[in-house]
């Protein structure tokens, strides 16, 4: 049996690292928690000490999350500063976008991210754009952020709680700061320094930079990918596809493909794409997996390569996204076409009429129902 996706894969130390980070960072907030839940005990009721555990528990989460708020912002307020344009801004799964000159509340989630902030682009002068302060502006708010925290927390020692909720969020902007400003690959995307790298090293990574911003905003704005000027879709040639920027061109041409219902034209092009050693990134190869698996199933090619395709990685990744449109479409596409199952298709239905009315791309969805229809078709439905 055939495993495709063989390329080379990216080094794992930047995983490995920022595990490794979080890991040490969970244990001092544990400690920290630990010791100031024992401190205030005396003679409380196990009962009670249980809630007061939870609570501080609570507040070690609450300061973290604040963090996450502060690093989102920080790109907002970059990159309002450098000329971008506001687009969506992301905190978990809850998202704010532009929709018609209205900002909306929808729901995202995407494997990696604890959140996004994502803008229009300034146009081009002289070949270029600003692209390190939109970058880098989480990262440089989350610094700034940390001593302040601090300075709060050295400040209000004798207030009950409160000081342990600044002690951390000054903590884990240190921690933040660090884990999305030093250049690394970490998860299924590559942190803020990492782009500024790749953005930085040529014209076309630039150049790649704002075409993967401009289609978003578009996106934002109702406008799908088929509908978009088609210039601004095409293949990198394959001594670009080190550059993570710019092998993302790659895969926007292939959601072209997708959108357009070519999928004669988009089963080579993502069979290559995953034999080849490109630093395309987690999150868009695993989605490609799921792209692959439908375009195996709608063309009647080789079904004997699925089982290849579906190895635990992309499990885990399809469980972990399995409210994502192209996600739900490749669960349907399997249950109708290679498993056989009407009741598991009908469920996989079911769920994508729910994410349907949360999903903040309406262009998507319209895209995603038409394939969910082909699949039908190509049942005999």
């Amino acid at each position: 049996m055939q495993n495709c996706g063989k390329g080379k894969k990216k080094p794992k130390i930047g995983l490995y690292i920022s595990t490794a980070c979080f890991l040490l960072f969970g244990m001092a907030c544990g400690v920290l928690v630990g010791q100031y839940a024992y401190s205030i005990a005396g003679d409380m009721p196990f009962g009670q000490f249980l809630m007061v555990l939870g609570l501080l528990l609570l507040a070690m989460y609450v300061s973290i999350f604040l963090q996450i708020v502060i690093h989102e912002a920080g790109h907002l307020i970059f990159g309002l500063l450098s000329g971008y344009r506001f687009s969506s801004f992301r905190i978990g799964s809850w998202m704010w976008l532009v929709d018609n000159g209205k900002i909306k509340l929808r729901r995202l989630s995407l494997a990696g991210t604890g959140g996004q902030c994502l803008m229009g682009p300034p146009e081009f002068e002289n070949g270029r754009i600003p692209f390190i302060l939109y970058n880098l502006g989480g990262s440089l708010l989350n610094l700034a952020s940390a001593p302040l925290f601090l300075c709060a927390y050295a400040a209000c020692k004798d207030l009950p709680a409160l000081p342990l909720i600044f002690l951390i969020a000054g903590m884990a902007g240190f921690l933040f700061a660090c884990l999305n400003g030093i250049p690394m690959h970490a998860g299924t995307v590559d942190n803020d320094g990492y782009n500024i790298l790749s953005i930085q090293k040529s014209k076309k990574s630039m150049r790649a930079f704002w075409l993967q911003m401009k289609v978003n905003e578009q996106m934002s704005g109702g406008i799908r990918i088929k509908d978009m000027p088609k210039d601004w879709f095409f293949l990198p040639q394959d001594e670009d596809m080190g550059n993570s920027m710019v092998a993302a061109l790659a895969v926007f041409y292939e959601n072209r493909l997708m959108d357009t219902h070519a999928f004669a034209q988009a089963l080579p092009l993502i069979e290559k794409l995953k034999e080849m050693d490109t630093a395309v990134n987690g999150l868009h190869d695993k989605l490609l997996t799921c792209d692959f698996i439908y375009c195996i199933l709608l063309e009647g090619a080789d079904y004997e390569k699925i089982e290849g395709l579906l190895d635990k990685g992309q499990r885990k990744f399809m469980k972990q996204m399995r409210k994502f449109p192209s996600v739900i479409r490749t669960e349907y596409a399997l249950s109708l076409l290679y498993e056989k199952d009407a009741a598991k298709a009908a469920f996989w239905k079911k769920e994508f009429g729910r994410c349907a009315l949360a999903y903040p791309y309406a262009s998507e969805i319209e895209s995603e129902q038409e394939l969910l229809q082909k699949a039908d078709l190509a049942s005999g439905g």
